[in-house]
């Protein structure tokens, strides 16, 4: 029987330190990924919460359809894609859907649906699609789904998701060590939709 993943794509599919390159450049910054130790990027630049925000809404598409894809995604994507149905939920707004299209085509993945929710809060969209595992970079995502929707939740590691997680959040460095984790998971487990 088919399984549902449900996945997060910043930070997840792409790399996490996708964003660096152009906060670098538009605000004049030499940071690494290693330097952003919270998901609140705005401590790092020295611009206004508004003007930031504003930055980051006129450059989205742009930082976007640039991404790089996580290394690994592609490979162990298309492998799951034969078995599984792959449900990315990203906290993107709607409006972005078509450069999120685009990437997914420009990279040669596959997915069984793209739902960009335009906030943080996934529990929703985990629950209506009846999503039996989770992919997340953002900590406090992570820890939320698995205690709302009691599913197990794959956070992959980052410098700004260190805080601690309850049994059920499994952290992976990447998605290799992720797809190791899925396997024993699907053999050891026949989940049901809760």
């Amino acid at each position: 029987m088919k399984k549902r993943f449900g996945i997060d794509i910043d930070g997840t599919v792409t790399s996490p330190s996708s964003m660096v390159p152009f906060i670098n450049e538009a605000f004049g910054l030499n940071i690494t990924l290693d330097d952003i130790k919270q998901y609140d990027l705005n401590p790092l630049v020295n611009v206004s919460e508004e003007e930031f925000a504003k930055w980051f809404i006129e450059n989205e598409p742009m930082i976007y359809s640039k991404s790089p894809i996580a290394p690994g995604a592609l490979s162990i994507l298309t492998k799951w894609k034969e078995d599984q149905e792959l449900f990315f939920i990203s906290a993107r707004g709607e409006n972005l859907l078509d450069v999120t299209n685009q990437w997914f085509l420009k990279n040669g993945l596959s997915f069984d649906h793209i739902e960009l929710i335009g906030t943080h809060h996934k529990i929703e969209a985990a629950k209506r699609h009846c999503v039996d595992v989770f992919f997340e970079d953002k900590h406090d995502n992570a820890v939320m789904i698995h205690e709302e929707c009691k599913i197990p939740v794959i956070l992959f590691n980052t410098p700004y998701n260190q805080d601690p997680i309850p049994q059920g959040v499994i952290r992976v460095n990447d998605w290799y060590e992720a797809d190791e984790w899925i396997q024993r998971w699907l053999q050891n487990k026949e989940v049901l939709c809760k």
